[in-house]
């Protein structure tokens, strides 16, 4: 095993968990789960049996990842952020039809955010603490509140460069 998975941890097998992963306390990881290399998969974290989570991930304390929800490469996710992966949730639905998000490359999820299910982060895109996000995050963009709404652009290192919301910077400059 070139991953290493703590004594409390529960890595199930046909789970697919990259070298170099650090799974930690009492996280759990379904089989048909993917993690990537490099990721530490933080305490008390859950990733549900088709979950995507690309390489050198951060999750945090205490998140759960459901089937549904693609995590791309270098993303990071704060403690106790929430994904959601079904739109009309009932406990007597038994017909439930799971709704997919995506999280692409180099994002950031703050600390309690909650991430309603169909919508894509872009890349490099910053969700602020706390943030309820309905709806997609144009990449590099800098949402925050209830629900998450415009703030500023932000650049790969999350420096905030510019806060006019009417026209996206030019990217393709580096």
């Amino acid at each position: 095993m070139d991953y290493f998975v703590h004594p409390t941890a529960d890595v199930e097998d046909g789970a697919q968990v990259g070298a170099g992963t650090k799974v930690w306390h009492i996280a759990h990881v379904r089989s048909s789960a993917t993690v990537g290399t490099d990721c530490v998969i933080g305490r008390n974290v859950y990733l549900d049996a088709h979950a995507v989570i690309g390489s050198r991930v951060k999750i945090q304390n205490n998140v759960s990842v459901y089937q549904g929800v693609t995590i791309e490469d270098d993303v990071f996710v704060g403690p106790c952020a929430v994904f959601t992966n079904d739109l009309r949730p009932r406990a007597h639905n038994t017909d439930w039809k799971i709704t997919p998000t995506v999280i692409r490359r180099g994002a950031s999820i703050g600390a309690n955010a909650t991430l309603i299910c169909g919508i894509e982060v872009g890349e490099g895109a910053m969700i602020a603490a706390g943030s309820v996000v309905t709806k997609d995050v144009p990449p590099y963009q800098l949402v925050a509140g209830n629900p998450a709404r415009p703030r500023a652009w932000v650049n790969w290192s999350g420096e905030i460069i510019s806060r006019d919301m009417t026209t996206p910077p030019d990217f393709s400059r580096g």
